[in-house]
């Protein structure tokens, strides 16, 4: 799994049977790396979400006949890091 964050939507009039009506979106790493993840959750542009890749990816898109390798697992809220946590800070909001 990787954290990634959403940079916009994907739309494609023609498309492989096998992607059937899965919505995507563009996703982005921390060096700006573009990816395309099919995403079950509804996650919007300036969302934070974590991915799952592989072959699990296509059982987390809620079918198995989608063809895929990456899939938006959730939208993150918060998480709070080690450093965050042994200084008593607050966790870190999102969006």
């Amino acid at each position: 799994m990787d954290i990634l964050r959403v940079e916009s939507s994907l739309v494609c009039t023609r498309r492989i049977e096998g992607l059937k009506q899965a919505s995507l979106r563009v996703l982005t790493n921390v060096k700006g790396k573009r990816l395309v993840a099919v995403d079950p959750v509804g996650a919007r542009p300036g969302n934070w979400v974590f991915v799952v890749e592989g072959s699990a990816a296509r059982y987390a898109a809620g079918d198995f006949s989608v063809l895929t390798d990456l899939t938006i697992g959730g939208i993150i809220d918060y998480w709070e890091t080690e450093q965050d946590e042994a200084a008593g800070a607050p966790k870190q909001k999102v969006g």
